[in-house]
Parts: structure tokens; sequence; C-alpha cells
């Protein structure tokens, strides 16, 4: 039997099952950046479905920024829980932004501003496509400073610029 790789946009499809809600535990994969975010074991979480996360990143307005921090809270706030699997939303916002791209070379328009949704602290996506170097450029044209800072891409003073709805 052939495997058949699946496209960006098919990653994107919702997950059975998902969303639900746990406790969380210290043996969960993101325990230590949910714990970073003030979350603490047995604490409600969720793990959230790709169009959760599309959601939120579609509504950022030219201008201005998200970060995962900000989109994982939001998403917590709609389930009423204490927080959302960041690592989960981290891939859903990777695999968003080569969607964008994969449709975009089809003719297509998904919608989704993917680049004005940073790392924590303001730091650009390595995974974005074509790397940090687009993100940058992305970013510069909608008006924001790139700074180098350790050695990475951030945006200056992006605090101001973070989207809250």
């Amino acid at each position: 039997m052939t495997y058949k790789r699946k496209s960006w946009q098919e990653k994107l499809e919702d997950k059975k099952g998902l969303p639900k809600i746990l406790e969380l535990k210290q043996n969960f994969p993101c325990y230590n950046a949910l714990h970073k975010m003030g979350v603490e074991s047995g604490d409600r979480v969720v793990p959230v479905n790709p169009s959760e996360v599309i959601e939120e990143m579609k509504q950022v307005p030219r201008g201005k920024l998200v970060t995962i921090v900000e989109i994982c809270k939001k998403i917590a706030e709609n389930h009423s829980v204490k927080g959302c699997c960041s690592l989960t939303t981290g891939i859903f916002i990777m695999t968003a932004a080569n969607a964008v791209e994969e449709a975009a070379n089809e003719g297509k328009d998904l919608g989704i501003p993917y680049w004005r949704t940073l790392k924590a602290d303001g730091f650009l996506n390595a995974k974005y496509p074509e790397g940090e170097e687009a993100h940058k450029k992305y970013l510069e044209e909608e008006g924001h400073t790139v700074i180098i800072q350790r050695k990475r891409y951030r945006v200056a003073n992006y605090e101001p610029k973070l989207f809250t709805n």
C-alpha cells in the first residue's frame, strides 16, 4: 500500500476527540511551557484543534501582533480552563503558515496573516516558510522594527502592538 503524504492544508483539519479538557500532569510534553505561564499540576487544560488556533490568528489586524502565549490564553479562556497545550498550538501555527504558502502556490488565499503571530517574547519563527528572513520581511512591510537579540530576530517594543480581542 502506498502512503500519500498529507498536504499542509489537510494537516489543518480538526482532530477527532479534540478539544477535550484534561488535568495537567508533569509528564505532559507541554508541562514546562504551561508551568512558565502559571499553570500547575492538576489544573484543567485543553489540547486544541487547528481551527481554534487559526480563528485567533485570523483576527489580528494589520499593524498588530500576537504571540503564542496570547493565543493560548484566549483559547484557555474560551474553554474556561487554566491553560491550553502550547506544544500543539505551536505546531498548528507553523502548519497554518505552511498551508497559507501552499495554498498561495495554488492560487488560493486562506486569509491567515500568519506572519503577525510571533513566538513567546516577540521572537520570529524560524519554522515559517523560508525562515526568519521571510518573516522579518513581512513584518517590516507592515511597519514593525525587527532587531537581533541573542542571535535571533525579535520585534522591537512588540508589547504595545499586541492585539487583544
